[in-house]
């Protein structure tokens, strides 16, 4: 079995910074991609940040210049520093990363349970 739990999500004023966080548990033999998506209310899922293994990242055109997506391999860990923070950016974030368990054959796709972010104005 494998988890991802997030942590840092909240209510932040607009301009305002704000850190979240995902730990990688379980049964974990290897992990190549790390990263985040949002959903707002009544929008389809969106990609915000990625980071390979060798920590190359990448970033929606909306969020760059204002987040940064890091991991620590050791902790499993993968994080995004949220800068001048807008209400559009309010939503629920979800951690994903691709993860090669212990006994399996190949990679998977797992998801955090989401952690809100309201940006208020």
């Amino acid at each position: 079995q494998v988890h991802l739990v997030e942590s840092g999500g909240g209510l932040v004023q607009a301009g305002g910074p704000l850190r979240l966080s995902c730990a990688a548990s379980g049964s974990i033999f290897s992990i190549n991609v790390m990263g985040w998506y949002r959903q707002a209310p009544g929008k389809q899922r969106e990609l915000v940040a990625t980071i390979t293994s060798s920590g190359r990242t990448s970033y929606a055109s909306s969020v760059k210049g204002r987040f940064t997506i890091s991991r620590d391999n050791a902790k499993n860990t993968v994080y995004v520093q949220m800068n001048s923070l807008k209400p559009e950016d309010t939503a629920i974030y979800y951690c994903y990363a691709v993860i090669w368990s212990t006994g399996s054959v190949s990679y998977s796709n797992y998801w955090g349970q989401g952690a809100q972010v309201t940006v208020s104005s």
